[in-house]
C-alpha cells in the first residue's frame, strides 16, 4: 500500500468529519446487489422477498439518504482499521463490541467506524421483526441490513485514506464504487462465485469480520493500480469537472475510468458478486434465529400470483445466464417509481377479493427512452415495532417512494 506521510491519527484530525457522500456503494451498486441477493434465497423466503422487491431495492439506500439529518449515521458504514494499527490491526481490535469499547472507548469507535457491530445490531432487529410477524419491519430491516453488509465489501470502507485524499488520489472512492459499476455493469458477472452460495451463518459476527478483513486486503491494489493507470494521463485528461449541488466538483474522466477498469474492474465485479450471497446469508440467518416463520402467512395471497411467478422465473434464468443488465431486468437501471405499500402486519384472508397485480417495472428502451407506465397509489403509513437493548421502540412512518 502507498505510504501515507501524515500519521493516520493526525491526518484524520486535520481532515475533520467524514464527507457523507464518500462512504458507501453508490445507489446503483447497493440496489443491484440487493436485488441479486433475492435470487439466492431458499423457496421458503424467496416468494415474500420477491413480492417486496421494489421496496427492498428502494429502501436499501435509506441509510445513506438520512445521513444529513442523522449525524450519528455516518460511522455505521465503515471501520478504519489502519487507525488502530497498520501492522495486522485485526489482531488488535476485539471482535466483540464491549471488548473493543473497553480497549478503545465508545467515542473512538464512533469516530473510526462501527460497521461490523451495526450489521449485527440490524440483524437482531430483523430477527425481532420476523419473530413478531411484522411485515413492515421485515422489509425495512432486510433493506437496511443489506446496505450495511454491502458497505463492508468496499475496500475503501476500511481505511482512514477512504477517498485517496492522503495520497493525492481524491475521488478514488466514487470511481471505484460508483463510476465503474455504473459504466461497466454490462460486462460484470452477477451470479455467485463457486463456494459463495448463500447459507445460514454459524457465527454472523465472525462472518462480517471476515468480509472486512478481505476488503482490507484489496487496499494495496486499489491504490497502486490507480497510480499505474495514471502514467498515461495528464491532469487535463485524467480529470473532468461537473457542477452539482451548487458546487464545481472534480471527478475522474471516463477515459481514465476505462483504463483503471482494465486493471481493477475484476476486483469491483468480484466484490459485488460475493456481497449478494452474504446479504442473502444474513437474511436467512435472521429468519432461522426467529424460528423460520411461515412468510406465506404475511402475504395476500399466500403465494406469488402466476404473473409474479412467471416474472421471477424469467429473472432467475437471466441471473443464472448473467444477462440481467442486458435484458434490462435490474431495477437500478429503470426509472424510479413509487413502491406499493407493504402487506399489513397481519395478512389478509386469502378468501377475500384479491388486489390487482402490481404494474410491471418500466424498462429503459435502447437509447435511454423510458417506456411509461401508470404510477401506483401512494404508499400507506406503516407501523414498525422493534426490540433492542434499550427496550421496545415504536415508530410510524411512510415508506420511501421507489
Amino acid at each position: 500500500m502507498k505510504r501515507i506521510f501524515l500519521t493516520l491519527g493526525l491526518a484524520a484530525a486535520l481532515l475533520g468529519p467524514l464527507a457523507p457522500a464518500a462512504r458507501a456503494w453508490g445507489f446503483f451498486g447497493h440496489r443491484v446487489i440487493t436485488q441479486v441477493a433475492v435470487y439466492q434465497l431458499p423457496a421458503g423466503m424467496q416468494g415474500f422477498y420477491y413480492r417486496h422487491l421494489p421496496e427492498l431495492v428502494r429502501l436499501c439506500t435509506a441509510p445513506d439518504e438520512r445521513r444529513n439529518q442523522d449525524k450519528t449515521e455516518a460511522s455505521r458504514h465503515f471501520i478504519d482499521m489502519d487507525h488502530f494499527s497498520e501492522d495486522n490491526p485485526f489482531a488488535k481490535v476485539p471482535r466483540e463490541y464491549e471488548a473493543a469499547q473497553d480497549r478503545f472507548s465508545a467515542d473512538t469507535l464512533r469516530k473510526y467506524g462501527t460497521v461490523p457491530w451495526t450489521v449485527i445490531e440490524t440483524k437482531n432487529k430483523l430477527v425481532s421483526a420476523f419473530s413478531e410477524r411484522d411485515t413492515a419491519g421485515i422489509v425495512l430491516y432486510s433493506a437496511e441490513l443489506a446496505h450495511y453488509v454491502e458497505d463492508a465489501f468496499v475496500p475503501l470502507h476500511t481505511t482512514v485514506n477512504y477517498d485517496g485524499q492522503l495520497t493525492n488520489q481524491a475521488g478514488l472512492h466514487s470511481l471505484w464504487e460508483s463510476q465503474l459499476p455504473e459504466r461497466y455493469i454490462q460486462t460484470y458477472k452477477l451470479s455467485a462465485p463457486d463456494g459463495n452460495e448463500a447459507k445460514v451463518l454459524k457465527n454472523p459476527l465472525d462472518a462480517i469480520w471476515q468480509v472486512i478483513q478481505n476488503s482490507y486486503g484489496f487496499l494495496t491494489a486499489t491504490f497502486d493500480l490507480e497510480t499505474k493507470a495514471s502514467k498515461g494521463f495528464t491532469p487535463q485528461t485524467k480529470y473532468t469537472y461537473a457542477h452539482r449541488f451548487g458546487k464545481t466538483q472534480r471527478r475522474y474522466s471516463d477515459a481514465f475510468a476505462d483504463e483503471y477498469n482494465k486493471l481493477v474492474g475484476g476486483q469491483v465485479d468480484y466484490r459485488m458478486r460475493t456481497a449478494a450471497p452474504m446479504v442473502a446469508s444474513f437474511w436467512m440467518t435472521a429468519w432461522q434465529e426467529a424460528g423460520r416463520p411461515d412468510l406465506g402467512k404475511l402475504m395476500a395471497p399466500a403465494k406469488l400470483r402466476k404473473p409474479e411467478q412467471d416474472s421471477l422465473d424469467v429473472q432467475l434464468r437471466a441471473y443464472k445466464a448473467n444477462t440481467l443488465p442486458k435484458d434490462l431486468l435490474l431495477l437500478a437501471m429503470q426509472k424510479e417509481k413509487k413502491a406499493a405499500a407493504v402487506d399489513d402486519v397481519k395478512a389478509a384472508d386469502p378468501n377475500d377479493a384479491l388486489p390487482p397485480p402490481p404494474p410491471e417495472p418500466a424498462p429503459i428502451a435502447p437509447g435511454g427512452a423510458t417506456i411509461k407506465v401508470a404510477a401506483p397509489a401512494a404508499p400507506a403509513k406503516v407501523k414498525t415495532k422493534t426490540k433492542g437493548a434499550a427496550g421496545t421502540e415504536k415508530a410510524k412512518s411512510k415508506p420511501l417512494d421507489w
